[in-house]
């Protein structure tokens, strides 16, 4: 017979359902707002905006979490920067891609500011001013649009499908797939190819590409277990590839393998769906502001971390001239061989396939003029951070998508002796959470 300190104890008691009314504190990083119950609970609460009061619905948490996770279903004091939301799939328990839908486009851009302002205070210690950051976000070319009007800029759109075969987009946080019939923020030629018009019988998910350097689009299908392919009719002319279910693999299936891209008057090839920035104007914008804050010279030596077809090797090859050498590094197969390919021209461009942590010390280079890195969002890590100083690189551009490892980086990079020259931030992802910062790095000393 167990004894009384053998019995199972009983689970935490769920709170998903239950409701609070509160006062909405300020933003947080990932899309949502701070707020606490009365009882000190800390809530973090979508479809909302700092300074309303608001009925919030918990989604995620029970009575041991640490925090819970809630959607404002009712608005009892809104603020002045709320609006209607533009997308009928926006709102609570509805599609997750974007996250601030519901407020005006200049405070989607001042709420990416606070976060950045608070991920480098928290992480790294800085102030705005000693990251050399007016604290502004910046958006892309054209999408400075009024109050109610949704910028289409995204590129490339992942459909889920549901088991009925029907396209969609997926919750926040769930597996589970809202019906769409458009997407507001997809560009122009993806919504042309038409997929959300038709069904999808046996497929997981669909991805569609719209190549903004050239006319090339691309499905990319992921098949549920077991199911063969449809026969693929779309609106306009396309090639299709698709995800091995087994290892991931992407397989040509009809048309080219991949579609080509164009950025600082260079064309890139990128195949099997592979990695390219999602906004029409984002690789010039970012190869812009990494070229302005290196300013590269004749005859040196860069380093092109994660640098995957190649898009900053090449912007820096084609400045520091014959005599300079270029050292690139990508952990995909398919975008290092992309990579080669694209800078084929350049005979001062290597590009290493391998992770950046193992390949990099391998390589036997002790010493460097510059540095671009554009690591994943898990960002670079101490280790890499610490090699990369011992490099001695006069300069280094660090490109992220995400604040949070940007400000951990940044920290490592103090310790190692380097400090932040510039910070530029850029709303390459309007309606959404993200943002995307430049941040320009130079030996302390230097500064002093």
């Amino acid at each position: 017979m167990p004894h009384a300190t053998d019995a199972p104890s009983a689970s935490p008691a769920s709170l998903v359902g239950a409701e609070y009314e509160v006062e909405v504190g300020p933003v947080a990083h990932g899309g949502h707002c701070i707020a606490r119950t009365d009882e000190g609970r800390v809530l973090f609460v979508r479809h909302t905006l700092p300074g309303e009061r608001v009925i919030a619905r918990i989604t995620e948490g029970d009575e041991e979490s640490r925090f819970l996770r809630a959607d404002a279903v009712r608005i009892l004091t809104p603020a002045k920067d709320r609006i209607e939301a533009p997308c009928p799939f926006s709102g609570p328990g509805k599609c997750g891609g974007c996250d601030w839908q519901h407020a005006k486009p200049g405070a989607q851009r001042r709420f990416k500011g606070e976060v950045i302002a608070e991920q480098l205070q928290r992480l790294a210690g800085l102030t705005p001013e000693e990251a050399g950051w007016d604290g502004t976000v910046m958006p892309a070319e054209g999408d400075k649009l009024p109050a109610g009007e949704v910028p289409a800029w995204r590129t490339r759109v992942q459909y889920a499908v549901d088991a009925e075969g029907h396209p969609g987009l997926r919750r926040h946080r769930s597996h589970e797939v809202e019906r769409i019939d458009h997407c507001l923020i997809a560009a122009p030629a993806v919504t042309e190819l038409g997929v959300e018009k038709r069904e999808w019988p046996g497929m997981a998910s669909v991805e569609a590409i719209a190549a903004t350097g050239s006319h090339d689009r691309q499905v990319v299908l992921t098949p549920r277990p077991g199911a063969r392919l449809p026969l693929v009719e779309l609106d306009r002319p396309v090639s299709v590839l698709r995800v091995d279910e087994r290892d991931g693999a992407v397989h040509r299936v009809h048309g080219r393998g991949f579609v080509r891209e164009r950025a600082d008057g260079r064309t890139y090839r990128v195949g099997n769906g592979g990695f390219w920035q999602v906004h029409p104007q984002a690789a010039d914008t970012l190869v812009k502001a990494v070229m302005q804050g290196l300013m590269p010279r004749k005859g040196e030596t860069a380093l092109d971390l994660y640098c995957g077809v190649g898009l900053f090797a090449g912007a820096i090859a084609e400045r520091v001239g014959e005599q300079g050498a270029v050292l690139g590094i990508e952990s995909s197969k398919r975008a290092a061989e992309d990579a080669r390919h694209n800078l084929g021209d350049l005979p001062r461009v290597r590009i290493e396939h391998g992770r950046v942590d193992r390949v990099l010390p391998r390589t036997g280079i002790t010493e460097t003029d510059l540095v671009v890195l554009d690591p994943p969002r898990a960002g670079a890590g101490k280790q890499t951070v610490q090699h990369l100083a011992s490099l001695s690189p006069r300069r280094l551009a660090y490109v992220a998508c995400d604040p949070a490892a940007l400000a951990r980086d940044i920290a490592y990079f103090r310790d190692a002796g380097y400090r932040v020259r510039t910070l530029r931030a850029f709303d390459l992802f309007p309606m959404t959470h993200h943002v995307e910062c430049v941040a320009i790095l130079e030996p302390a000393a230097k500064g002093a």
